[in-house]
């Protein structure tokens, strides 16, 4: 089984980069690092970037996890070609592309392109955001599923995630203390559903709010609670669809509790979202 370390970077694909670029600073709140070849990178923490927008086609999408080093990175290469899937291994230049030592990529069963990655480089610079929206760091990602059990079963049996909750067929899955790094949503097609952000506090949470209604940036869910994390939220929309999130407050499951720890299974209805009663208008959040 792959043990994955965390989940490092988010690669979006568009065919508006200024807008794409406007968006992550001045409405986000991303730090922008560096622009190289079609590419500009932004930091959320004290990693190298957290999220890259590329000049390509808005539907390619790449989630980047950490290995603990080059050995695990090739084990994992092993495991998951015996498991019948195409490992591309990255070459000197690819690994450049994404400050890394070393890297491959492969696809989940539904087609979400994945990147594992080993010696990802870290800043030696403190993180300042190009405006202050209290973000403290990237967290997680909403990944497409097209057949969300046997995704589930992926994600857990050949990456050695754990399932925390369950949404309806939607799994919450860990790595770490966190309750979730990804969810798998049901939808028909692959790639990045949304991307977390955490922001230091709940004030952080509804000040967006307002600053977000003035900029004229489309709230599509809270703000709110998740009763599944505890996590107080707020979600809208970017460029080429792609949906943000905010929140803060986030369940942690300790390491003495994680092998006790029993999946709560909530039906598939608002009130399983959102625990004060706001309604998502996001398609793979409604019944």
């Amino acid at each position: 089984m792959i043990d994955l370390l965390d989940i490092r970077y988010v690669r979006l694909g568009t065919r508006d980069l200024l807008g794409a670029d406007r968006f992550a600073r001045e409405v986000v709140g991303l730090q922008r690092v560096r622009e190289e070849a079609g590419a500009i990178y932004y930091r959320s923490d004290d990693r190298d970037h957290t999220l890259v927008y590329f000049e390509g086609d808005p539907a390619d999408h790449t989630v980047g996890f950490g290995l603990a080093d080059a050995g695990t990175l090739d084990a994992a290469a092993a495991q998951l070609s015996d498991a019948g899937l195409v490992v591309q291994a990255y070459d000197s230049a690819a690994c450049a592309d994404r400050h890394v030592q070393a890297g491959l990529a492969f696809s989940d069963p539904s087609g979400n392109r994945i990147e594992l990655v080993a010696g990802p480089h870290h800043s030696g610079r403190r993180y300042f955001a190009a405006r202050d929206a209290g973000i403290t760091g990237f967290s997680h990602v909403g990944l497409c599923s097209t057949d969300p059990a046997r995704d589930e079963r992926f994600w857990t049996g050949t990456l050695g995630a754990r399932v925390s909750d369950r949404i309806g067929s939607a799994a919450l899955l860990r790595i770490d203390p966190v309750h979730h790094r990804i969810a798998l949503f049901p939808t028909r097609h692959a790639g990045v559903q949304h991307v977390n952000h955490q922001v230091a506090s709940i004030d952080d949470v509804m000040r967006a709010w307002y600053q977000l209604k003035s900029q004229g940036v489309r709230i599509v869910f809270g703000s709110g609670r998740h009763p599944t994390s505890g996590a107080v939220f707020l979600y809208f929309e970017g460029p080429d669809g792609m949906i943000y999130e905010y929140s803060t407050g986030v369940r942690l499951i300790a390491p003495e509790d994680d092998a006790g720890w029993q999946p709560r299974q909530f039906p598939k209805a608002p009130e399983s979202f959102c625990m004060w009663g706001a309604v998502p208008d996001i398609a793979e959040f409604r019944s």
